[in-house]
């Protein structure tokens, strides 16, 4: 067997097509919206609707760590199109799901990222594209156990848990021979980003998890250039599969 994984899609359409050559079957761990482009500020919802000035000036208070300044800055961004932000927002988004679903081959696996919209998904979804948040299934003959979205954290990203209710999906997988999240392990080597300069979230229920059913791997993304692309805990073998909006390309899990 051999399936192609990958993450943190943010809008990259082309790649995601290809994503699933030679395989059979592809894994996305979530973040398929593009909501900001850190590197070209004119792309993304936010720089599709305000320019790259203000995605500029917003970037560069998150990357200072000043997050309540840029929740005040978006407000009044919103405030200022004379619209619902909710439908703007909702509609911009449908627009990017009708052609990220559309690339995807089949048969896909699914899980969220704490960018996406779950709300969003069903309407998108075909023959093939299986979603999965606190569910397993088999591919190949292993196990294979989802949990999607994010911690909630100063991001206020649209799609964030409360560590208890995280840790009940977790614990509803049981052992799994491949444990797929978004978010990393609570391992500061993996939740470090080098240059955000910042630890993400990560989750102390993934980790107690790997600790106590030890499965083959332990995928996620979530970090985009992560301190350690990969360690073993045990006999698990924890790899961040990449970031696929940068690279296009995805991590490959051979049996």
């Amino acid at each position: 067997m051999r399936v192609h994984v990958v993450s943190d899609v943010h809008g990259h359409v082309d790649a995601l097509a290809r994503a699933g050559d030679g395989a059979d079957a592809l894994i996305v761990l979530g973040d398929l919206l593009l909501f900001v482009d850190y590197a070209d500020h004119s792309r993304g919802i936010m720089g599709d609707l305000f320019g790259p000035a203000a995605v500029g000036e917003f970037v560069t208070l998150r990357t200072a760590g000043r997050f309540a300044d840029a929740s005040a800055f978006t407000r009044r961004l919103w405030g200022s199109l004379g619209a619902d932000p909710r439908a703007v927002i909702t509609a911009a988004a449908r627009r990017q799901y009708a052609e990220l679903f559309a690339a995807m081959p089949t048969p896909t696996y699914l899980t969220y990222g704490n960018v996406d919209v779950p709300a969003l998904w069903p309407e998108f979804l075909r023959d093939g594209l299986t979603v999965l948040d606190g569910q397993t299934a088999e591919i190949g003959g292993w196990k294979f156990g989802f949990v999607g979205g994010g911690l909630v954290s100063p991001m206020r990203t649209p799609y964030e848990l409360t560590p208890e209710v995280y840790a009940e999906r977790v614990a509803a997988l049981g052992p799994v021979d491949v444990l797929c999240c978004h978010v990393p392990p609570a391992v500061p080597e993996l939740r470090y980003d080098t240059v955000a300069r910042r630890f993400e979230i990560g989750s102390e229920a993934v980790l107690g998890a790997i600790r106590d059913t030890q499965p083959r791997y332990a995928l996620f993304g979530h970090v985009h250039q992560p301190l350690q692309h990969r360690m073993r805990i045990g006999r698990t073998e924890c790899v961040n599969v990449g970031h696929f909006a940068g690279t296009g390309e995805p991590f490959a899990l051979r049996w």
